[in-house]
């Protein structure tokens, strides 16, 4: 860490005055990330009649192909809520929603969000086995699957649990008003929707910040996705926090989106700072690097949403006109390194970075409000970064059996105290809730959420992402669980024990998959059958790109892997023995990986 980075009270204070026009709508934010009272009848629903309210003639949406008005997009909300009510959709029913990114799908979750529903979002990119856990875990009544992933939903449609769920079908095209023909034995819910009301439903006035608003997707370390619940009440803390407090977004800006929409980065925290100042959001069915400058243009886009590894593909381009004097002022996100933060700053233009923390499942998030640099920036929340004892896995406890604060600008876990202002929602199950609680902490009887995450304070409660803890890491923005990986190798012919761990690739963010194997005695590794076997098992983010053979596995005396020195060694031909394999982008099998090859992914000539 650079002491550049620590930020003192003179600083701080130094940096206030350019901000003094945005205290009105600081203040506010503060109110709206500070509610206690879970009972208020405050909702992302309320947030987008609100804005429709305000801003009824200001674009609300917009694509390659069309745009909506406020006014238009509440209306058409408001149609799908009336035809879901009809449907026997009610407050708190579980619908599955697997559509790609487009306007049809927010309208979806808006209408939802007005019946008190909750919209569980599939990952679009999962298949198999895996899209059968995700869909069978929530026990959805209902499911809503665009037309372009009928194929995909097809494939496990017989796995699934209730086999009675009402389905539903969205057309894929890029015009509204024509709902197109759905396939047999689906029901055409545009069609439906068609006759119904405009006005809005009176349901909403019932959704309350403590119920859930999202179910979204996330890793952990013990196996298959997990459903984090997303509250009504966490989405107006991100309302408050990102929307009012850090992008100060207006009716005249255009925040263009292309982060999948099953993600919060997308859903609450793009769509919330959108909302909360009547901007528009200019959506896009999946990132491209070569288009995003045209994009920006056409829209006339004031801000985009992002991931750190979005910046990074941003800044390998080439430079071209169209980045030259573009219309961005700034940016919203999280994992953008302090590596390229400066460069990416400086080459596009960007006056404002607002990158944060947060998780799904966590009762906690920092905004950098007051755009200082190589910073997730500031928390009201109570929080605390621990000693972490790295050898052990866990944190460090003293003679009386509490933990121990680390020092300014010394890495350690952080936690966040839970209680009625800042409370826990958690998964979907119970028992991993309560794995990811630490008690005791600092006095008998006290509960704090452990994020998993090293941090270091930096000063004037700001902190600085440093690494992810455990079994989990992360790659291409999403969290991979060691443990869902080392469960799909073991099914492949003849490993007879698999350890799985995030290693870093020069040029890259976060860590992509690298898995150490034991064979079967006599056998040797078919590079061309494992990776279609991971192809067909897992996301491509989650497929590992490394392979070692081991002789044998250590394990402690717990019988766990020990990772440590595995990941040290990485997939350095020099610290490997044994064989030691690569799958290059692009490629479908293994490779050899030796010296001169390790040199040229070191020299950053293959783009993983």
């Amino acid at each position: 860490m650079s002491q550049a980075d620590l930020i003192s009270p003179f600083r701080f204070l130094a940096h206030l005055p350019q901000h003094l026009p945005r205290v009105p709508r600081m203040l506010r934010g503060l109110y709206y990330a500070g509610i206690r009272n879970r009972e208020k009848n405050l909702s992302l629903a309320w947030a987008l009649q609100r804005a429709a309210e305000r801003h009824p003639e200001r674009p609300a949406l917009m694509d390659e192909h069309r745009q909506l008005s406020y006014r238009a997009f509440n209306v058409w909300a408001n149609r799908l809520a009336w035809a879901f009510k009809a449907e026997g959709v009610g407050h708190g029913d579980v619908v599955a929603v697997m559509l790609e990114n487009r306007l049809e799908l927010l309208a979806i979750l808006a209408a939802l969000c007005k019946l008190g529903a909750v919209g569980a979002l599939i990952n679009t990119t999962q298949r198999g086995k895996v899209l059968a856990h995700s869909f069978n875990l929530v026990k959805p009544g209902f499911l809503v699957i665009g037309d372009e992933l009928i194929g995909a939903f097809d494939e496990i449609a017989d796995q699934l649990h209730d086999l009675q769920a009402r389905r539903y079908w969205i057309a894929d095209q890029d015009c509204l008003g024509d709902p197109g023909h759905a396939p047999q034995s689906w029901l055409n819910l545009m069609q439906i929707a068609s006759g119904q009301a405009e006005d809005n439903p009176p349901d909403s006035q019932g959704v309350r910040m403590k119920d859930a608003c999202f179910l979204i997707y996330t890793s952990g370390t013990t196996g298959l996705p997990k459903a984090s619940i997303m509250s009504h009440g966490k989405w107006i803390k991100a309302y408050g926090g990102f929307g009012h407090s850090g992008l100060t977004l207006n009716e005249h800006d255009v925040l263009y989106l292309t982060l999948p929409c099953y993600h919060n980065n997308a859903v609450t925290v793009c769509w919330s700072a959108a909302l909360a100042g009547g901007a528009a959001i200019a959506l896009r069915r999946r990132f491209s690097a070569s288009a995003f400058w045209s994009d920006v243009a056409r829209y006339q886009a004031t801000c985009f949403g992002y991931i750190g590894e979005l910046c990074r593909y941003l800044l390998n381009q080439p430079e071209t006109d169209t980045e030259k004097n573009n219309s961005l002022r700034c940016m919203i996100g999280n994992g953008l390194r302090p590596s390229i933060w400066a460069e990416f700053k400086q080459r596009f233009g960007i006056e404002q970075i607002t990158e944060f923390y947060a998780s799904s499942e966590g009762n906690i998030g920092f905004t950098n409000v007051f755009n200082f640099d190589n910073t997730v920036g500031y928390t009201p929340a109570t929080y605390a970064i621990v000693r972490y004892d790295m050898e052990n896995d866990q944190p460090l406890r003293c003679k009386k059996g509490f933990l121990q604060k680390a020092d300014k600008g010394e890495a350690g876990l952080l936690i966040s105290e839970i209680s009625a202002k800042w409370p826990f929602d958690g998964y979907t199950d119970q028992a991993k809730s309560e794995a990811a609680i630490l008690r005791d902490v600092f006095k008998k009887g006290d509960a704090w959420f452990n994020t998993g995450d090293l941090m270091r304070d930096i000063g004037c409660k700001h902190a600085q992402f440093v690494d992810r803890l455990g079994d989990t890491f992360r790659w291409k923005g999403e969290n991979v669980s060691t443990t869902e990986v080392e469960n799909v190798l073991g099914a492949f012919p003849g490993v007879e024990d698999a350890v799985v761990y995030g290693v870093e690739i020069p040029g890259t963010n976060g860590r992509c998959g690298m898995a150490a194997l034991r064979l079967a005695q006599g056998l040797e590794l078919d590079g061309a059958a494992l990776a279609a076997h991971l192809d067909a098992e897992l996301p491509a983010y989650a497929a590992p790109l490394f392979v070692r053979l081991l002789g044998e596995v250590e394990t402690t005396g717990t019988f766990k892997y020990k990772k440590t020195d595995l990941k040290q060694a990485g997939y350095d031909p020099c610290q490997v023995d044994g064989p030691l394999y690569v799958r290059l982008p692009g490629s479908n099998s293994f490779q050899w990986l030796d010296g001169e090859l390790h040199a040229a992914i070191e020299q950053r000539h293959y783009r993983f």
